[in-house]
């Protein structure tokens, strides 16, 4: 599992903790509710750097990860021209009742 899944993964149970510890700190006349509302902007701030620092980590880390093979790219080139296809026989054009009374045998 990367960083970034596991920051994401973790916000909804840091939110609860911080709810808890401020009815804590409230039911203990320390804090009150009304005017502890920033410490949850400060969180989801820190929640946001600590994403994007896992995601920008994750990516530095992908572009620095050499091919399977370095020279496969160049023995197989994605425009090149298809091989061509084979050739098909010509359909008829006219109805055969023939056609129509062997297949109605072989049921």
């Amino acid at each position: 599992m990367n960083q970034w899944a596991m920051i994401r993964r973790l916000r909804g149970p840091a939110y609860l903790i911080l709810t808890g510890v401020l009815f804590l700190l409230q039911q203990w006349n320390i804090l009150s509710l009304s005017k502890s509302w920033p410490l949850f902007l400060i969180l989801a701030g820190l929640l946001r750097l600590a994403e994007r620092a896992a995601w920008t980590a994750e990516l530095d880390q992908q572009q620095n990860q050499p091919y399977a093979s370095a020279s496969s790219w160049q023995t197989s080139n994605p425009y090149a021209p298809a091989a061509p296809a084979p050739p098909v026989e010509p359909l008829s054009d006219r109805w055969q009742p023939s056609d129509t009374a062997q297949h109605e045998e072989r049921r």
